[in-house]
């Protein structure tokens, strides 16, 4: 107790006044127990001994205010808890051809369930017993798309394939509000058909999307808030300190107007969707665009940056195509090798990308669904899409994300990610119609809505790299989404 009572009066000279105190995890209590167990402190401490332990509580005990004090104490009253719904926590293992097929066939069954509800498919048949009729007739079919061309005569020509066979189906350029729909199918997509069959093929009258109903628009019955970050990129030369550091200021409460430090209290919940380091070899030639080469010390400084992120608020982090991990998606956690030092954070919650959360629910409110995904499929509907590319492309994501939602898929086409073929579940799918859908990956922060769902696509903090201007990226860093989740207004507060 006498080494205690020492150690504690010479900590006493590292408050800054009487507003600050300090918080202590389990781990550390632990620790200064052991030290302070040690032998030779039972009959004698030196200076050095207490600087030494004053060393660990200034290192990993954490500095708060009186205020974020109350906070902490408010929020465990209130005890809104953060769900993890879906995240990916399969292992490793060889692949082979037959999980292809069978990661295809679960996609094109859970599709066809959805689309055998919808009331404008009336009489399903299968691709098969079409292509055996005589008569011509209206029919209805559903179909994964297997080939997309252009006729001479410039109409659309799809082939789609239901686990029965394959069959042309042909979308006429008079009909043209159908046509400019059908001209941003893209392939492996699964589609329902209205159409007249003739001899092996069928002529489109309507072109039925698995989509997402409409639901109600729901609000928390409190006034609490969510921002949402993305692509922070440490380690690179191209990182932007001093706009981070005014964010960490503001979320702290020592800047901004009277208001805005009202506003930053009531922050319950941050999501960090991917790209939390720079990484390494990611590019051509990227090692001359680093700052910190090591990838340990980019995720290091990483941690000291969300370290003095006040932790009440909840911080749910899944990783991007830029953090040292496998680039095929799902994405498992950040790994704890390369990403102890973030693991280690008090406040955080660790999932895959893509990831299904639930927040901000109570014994009267069932919270909010959040569906997260870090967005590296978006790079090829903005290049294989017209109506995304002509529209604005990597400057319009939620033209991206609605796009997905109503394909009910993140990345439909073979080739538009990296996957893992899984054999009873596409993971990829969006099984669950989402109250809000997060992306990131384009360093341009959006938000709109589609059909209740809240898009928003998270900024960066990163000034634009030699590799953004070649692929056509227009980066506006240093801006972050915030949801007040009382009215569900949004508003990107510029840093």
């Amino acid at each position: 107790m006498n080494v205690l009572r020492k150690v504690l009066k010479n900590l006493s000279n590292y408050l800054e006044n009487d507003n600050f105190i300090l918080l202590f995890s389990n781990e550390l209590l632990d620790e200064l127990i052991e030290v302070l167990s040690r032998p030779k402190f039972r009959k004698h401490i030196s200076e050095e001994d207490i600087m030494e332990i004053i060393g660990i509580i200034n290192y990993k005990a954490e500095w708060i205010t009186i205020k974020e004090k109350t906070d902490i104490c408010r929020d465990k009253k209130d005890n809104f808890p953060v769900k993890v719904l879906f995240s990916y926590q399969e292992e490793s293992k060889k692949r082979d051809v037959q999980d292809f097929v069978s990661y295809f066939n679960s996609r094109y069954k859970f599709m066809e369930n959805l689309l055998e509800n919808r009331k404008e498919l009336q009489n399903i048949m299968s691709i098969n017993r079409i292509l055996n009729k005589t008569d011509r007739e209206t029919v209805s079919l559903i179909g994964m798309v297997k080939d997309k061309n252009y006729t001479k005569n410039g109409n659309l020509m799809l082939v789609l394939e239901d686990p029965t066979g394959c069959i042309k189906t042909l979308v006429s350029k008079t009909k043209m509000e159908l046509y400019n729909a059908a001209k941003d199918i893209v392939l492996d997509e699964v589609i329902g058909i209205v159409g007249t069959n003739g001899q092996n093929i069928v002529f489109a009258n309507n072109i039925i999307w698995p989509d997402l109903p409409i639901r109600e628009l729901k609000k928390s019955p409190d006034e609490s808030y969510a921002l949402f970050l993305s692509d922070i990129h440490v380690g690179s030369k191209q990182f932007l300190p001093n706009e981070f550091n005014r964010f960490l200021q503001w979320i702290n409460g020592k800047t901004g107007t009277p208001q805005q430090r009202e506003l930053a209290s009531k922050i319950k919940y941050i999501f960090i969707i991917g790209d939390l380091v720079d990484g390494c070899g990611i590019y051509p030639e990227q090692d001359s665009e680093l700052l910190i080469k090591d990838i340990y010390k980019q995720y290091e400084e990483c941690a000291i940056l969300l370290k003095q992120i006040p932790s009440h608020i909840k911080l749910i982090i899944c990783p991007g195509n830029h953090d040292a991990m496998r680039i095929a998606e799902p994405q498992p956690e950040l790994y704890k090798d390369f990403a102890k030092s973030i693991w280690e954070l008090p406040n955080i919650t660790m999932v895959s990308n893509p990831a299904l959360i639930n927040i901000h629910s109570s014994d009267k409110f069932s919270g909010f669904d959040i569906l997260i995904y870090h967005g590296y499929s978006f790079d090829y509907y903005v290049a294989n899409v017209d109506s995304i590319r002509n529209r604005g492309g990597y400057d319009r994501a939620d033209l991206i994300m609605s796009f997905l939602l109503q394909r009910r898929h993140l990345a439909p086409t073979h080739k538009s990610t990296l996957y893992i073929p899984e054999v009873n579940k596409d993971p990829l799918v969006i099984e669950q119609p989402p109250d809000f859908f997060i992306t990131g990956h384009i360093h341009k922060s959006i938000a709109a809505n589609y059909k209740n769902v809240t898009l928003i696509c998270g900024s960066c903090w990163q000034s634009k790299t030699s590799f953004q201007e070649k692929v056509g990226h227009n980066p506006e860093p240093a801006r972050i989404p915030l949801v007040n989740l009382q009215t569900r207004q949004i508003k990107i507060l510029k840093f």
